[in-house]
Formats: structure tokens, sequence, C-alpha cells
């Protein structure tokens, strides 16, 4: 009865060293793969969120910007127009000395 345990015990160490070693060489795999993926991601020209909301800030400001500016252009070429039309209609002076 005592050979049965001890060759139970035995079995059971055997079995718990096994789990060990594979739960080791899954933990040895995911911290390679995880290096790999950080090695391979530092290659590349990925932006932080930080850097990322930063420029989106600034385009959505340079877009308002821009907005701003056409309704500034229109109005002026609005202010401007009449009386560049109103020179169209008027006959050029002849210049002094200019022979006709």
């Amino acid at each position: 009865m005592q050979s049965e345990n001890r060759l139970f015990d035995d079995f059971v160490k055997m079995v718990n060293g096994m789990a060990g070693t594979f739960a080791g060489m899954g933990r040895e795999a995911e911290s390679g793969a995880r290096e790999k993926f950080k090695e391979w991601m530092g290659g590349t020209d990925f932006v932080g969120r930080d850097e990322f909301e930063a420029v989106k800030a600034m385009a959505a400001a340079a877009r308002d910007e821009n907005e701003a500016l056409k309704a500034r252009i229109a109005a002026l070429e609005a202010k401007s127009a009449p009386s560049a039309a109103g020179a169209a209609k008027r006959p050029a002076k002849p210049k002094p000395g200019a022979a006709s």
C-alpha cells in the first residue's frame, strides 16, 4: 500500500513539474513575442494619441481661420466691386502730351 502512494506521489510531482515547465515556456514565448512586437512597432512612424489630438486641434483652428478669411475676402470683393464697375464705365482720360 505504501508503494502505491509513493508511485502516485511521484506521478503527481512529475505532472506538476511538467505543468510548471509548460507555464514557464508560455511566459517565455509571450515575453519574446512582446519584445518582437515592440521592436517592430519601434521601427514604424506612429504618433502618440496626445500628438494626434494636438495636430487635430491645430487643423480645426486652421479650418476656422480659413473660413473667416474667405468671408473677409468676399466682403472686401463685394465692397470694391461697385467702385471697380464704376471705373470701367468712365472713359479713360488721355494723358497730356500723348498723340492721338
